[in-house]
């Protein structure tokens, strides 16, 4: 699902006033994603979203002279998200699907967006994505004690998006996200296991976490035993090239992180880092459900920076 850039048509004369009726430039972004069972589990218990929301205007008729007012401007970002569900085939699948529901269905009732940040709403954004990772945590709870069948379902959530130039990371669980810049790959996301619990408190090196039989055990989720929910919110600027990757624990455990930036960084589009990705987890055993969601961030023009 690749994507146009989004284009500013200005009025005809130069100076300041021209500027300040314009949206600020904007940020092209090329994503797509896909999920498949991989080659062992019967289901697929992975969601993913992408989704584009933002400001439009339209100058349908007037009566300023011509180039006082933009004839067209929009100001989109881009909103990516990845669930991997627990708790059973049928549980997992729904409390990942829910999960998802919910978080738009709370998005759409706002009644406003927040389509930039600065001083002013960085704080008004994250209450926000707490508030709504919160509900849909509440949300599963109370399903389970509806259905005895769904009773602990629980999904890692992994969300992502830009305003402006600046990305909002929003992260509960072990899927992943990573951010490749130039050629330089790093891990926007640090998992919320057992694992990584023991390893932060020295009692395991990273090396044998990696081997673990526990390392999928998670101490956070959205739904599953416990009361409440903690979540991660980070914000991290974009550069002009950018491309990020957002997965589920089914990519990463069959792909190492070196073969992950190597494709990130040899793909010409987000779908073909996708479809890269996925043959190779595939081609290493596809023990798990294995998604994949790719964005490609640039501006003024120029597709790497």
């Amino acid at each position: 699902m690749a994507t146009s850039p989004h284009e500013h048509r200005r009025g005809a004369y130069a100076g300041r006033d021209r500027d300040t009726l314009a949206f600020a430039s904007a940020v092209t972004v090329d994503a797509f994603g896909i999920s498949d069972p991989g080659n062992v589990r019967p289901a697929n218990e992975d969601h993913f979203l992408i989704a584009r929301a933002g400001r439009y205007y339209e100058t349908v008729s007037t009566s300023l002279p011509e180039g006082e007012l933009p004839s067209r401007a929009s100001d989109d970002g881009y909103a990516l998200v990845v669930a991997d569900g627990m708790g059973g085939h049928v549980a997992g699948e729904v409390a990942s699907r829910l999960t998802i529901r919910e978080l738009v269905r709370l998005s759409l009732e706002l009644p406003d967006w927040i389509s930039r940040v600065d001083e002013d709403t960085i704080d008004e954004v994250v209450r926000r994505s707490e508030t709504q990772m919160a509900s849909a945590h509440q949300r599963l709870i109370d399903a389970g004690k509806r259905d005895p069948d769904l009773q602990g379902m629980g999904t890692t959530v992994t969300a992502v998006r830009n305003l402006g130039r600046l990305l909002q990371v929003v992260h509960v669980g072990d899927s992943r996200a990573y951010l490749l810049r130039g050629e330089q790959l790093s891990r926007l996301t640090r998992d919320h296991s057992l694992v990584q619990m023991l390893v932060d408190r020295g009692r395991m090196t990273r090396e044998e976490a990696e081997q673990s039989t526990s390392r999928h055990v998670l101490v956070n989720a959205v739904g599953g035993v416990n009361d409440s929910v903690r979540v991660d919110i980070d914000h991290v600027g974009l550069a002009n090239g950018d491309r990020l990757l957002l997965c589920s624990d089914g990519l990463n455990d069959m792909v190492g992180d070196e073969a992950i930036g190597t494709e990130l960084l040899s793909a010409a589009t987000a779908e073909a880092a996708c479809r890269a990705l996925l043959r190779r987890a595939l081609a290493a055993g596809g023990r798990d459900n294995i998604t994949v969601v790719a964005a490609f961030y640039s501006w003024e023009g120029s597709a790497r920076g």
